[in-house]
């Protein structure tokens, strides 16, 4: 995380040089974090999520799954985040003219890259921003451990209902039919 007593906004990320996608830069109430490209495991973990969700959204056409898109819920929380899946709904109007997601889509997913900064931004930082601003659910993988929590909005907020390990079958109730075994998304 970059601190200063400045607040970062989106304007200021249209600024940031191109640097070939070897840096991810979100903005999380105003304070600017910038991450560099994932591990390959990492990277694969979160392709094959989106390709199971991929193959059931073609299946059921109730939405969209997308990898790595910018979703921009405020000019000073701007986030990346390594898969989502909306609803045909959200996105009917859901983008701005960049193709940036402007509404929450109804899951989040962020795979976990080693180091402890790492873990308490997607564990506290975006499950706090994912829950104030109407995610109804948040998958955390953790390639390394070959784990998945799912956390589901309950009471206007985002709280851990299960954790998903090898042997499991992952489903949700915002994706009916959705089935795929954990050990699918590690291969």
């Amino acid at each position: 995380m970059v601190s200063n007593s400045l607040r970062w906004t989106t304007r200021d990320l249209n600024a940031m040089p191109d640097d070939g996608g070897w840096k991810r830069y979100e903005i999380m109430d105003g304070d600017l974090f910038v991450t560099r490209a994932p591990h390959i495991r990492h990277q694969s973990a979160s392709g094959n999520l989106h390709f199971e969700l991929e193959i059931w959204s073609r299946q059921t056409q109730l939405g969209k799954p997308f990898q790595t898109p910018g979703v921009i819920f405020s000019p000073t929380d701007a986030v990346i985040p390594d898969v989502v899946w909306i609803s045909q709904a959200r996105l009917t109007n859901g983008t701005d003219e960049a193709g940036h997601l402007i509404v929450a889509p109804e899951l989040m997913v962020e795979v976990l890259s080693p180091g402890e900064l790492n873990e308490q931004r997607d564990k506290e930082v975006k499950l706090k921003l994912y829950s104030l601003h109407g995610v109804q659910e948040y998958w955390i993988v953790n390639w390394q451990l070959k784990s998945l929590e799912i956390y589901r909005r309950t009471d206007a907020q985002l709280r851990l209902v299960a954790t998903l390990l090898e042997g499991d079958t992952l489903t949700s109730p915002l994706l009916p039919g959705f089935s795929p075994a954990i050990a699918q998304i590690f291969l």
